[in-house]
């Protein structure tokens, strides 16, 4: 009984030392597109940039983002999500699969839609911000525009139809 105490305790110390390492030197998730072949990290590593950002037209150079939310379980979460530029807002995306549940379908939405709070990073840099979903069909319509005439289904809303793209509003901290 003592040695089953003795591996237990040692594997817990040794489960919140790597915590504690992974805190301080980030674990960000791996890969560079959205979706399969990608693996979520933990906390996001880089430069905090503190000056709210009014105008995100700078991150047109970049092709995906990383974005970490809060758990419930207060371990930090990291994906890889894709983005879209509009009038100098940014907003994150989020496509769900036809019969994919909202928010429960992936991990990291679901966190937001209990805890908004996220941090976003672009190159090295990492910004704390807020998301909000994107409700206003003509919100969606105006962001979805320039895409849509590519790809007609992305303004569907009804899940039923086939996969919905969720869009989040990103909005200073």
């Amino acid at each position: 009984m003592r040695t089953l105490a003795k591996t237990v305790g040692a594997i817990l110390v040794c489960l919140v030392l790597v915590l504690v390492v992974l805190r301080f030197t980030g674990f960000n998730p791996i890969g560079n597109t959205p979706g399969p072949g990608n693996y979520p990290g933990l906390w996001l590593s880089g430069t905090v940039v503190n000056t709210p950002v009014t105008d995100w037209s700078f991150v047109a150079q970049y092709k995906t983002d990383k974005l970490q939310t809060r758990t419930w379980y207060i371990i930090p979460h990291s994906v890889t999500t894709a983005f879209i530029l509009h009038n100098g807002q940014l907003y994150i995306t989020s496509m769900f699969g036809k019969g994919v549940p909202f928010p429960e379908g992936k991990s990291w939405v679901k966190n937001v839609m209990r805890d908004p709070h996220v941090r976003l990073k672009f190159g090295d840099n990492l910004y704390d911000c807020t998301l909000s979903p994107v409700t206003d069909p003509d919100e969606r319509a105006a962001v979805l525009a320039p895409r849509a005439k590519q790809n007609p289904q992305l303004l569907a809303s009804n899940s039923a139809n086939g996969p919905v793209l969720h869009l989040f509003h990103v909005l200073p901290e």
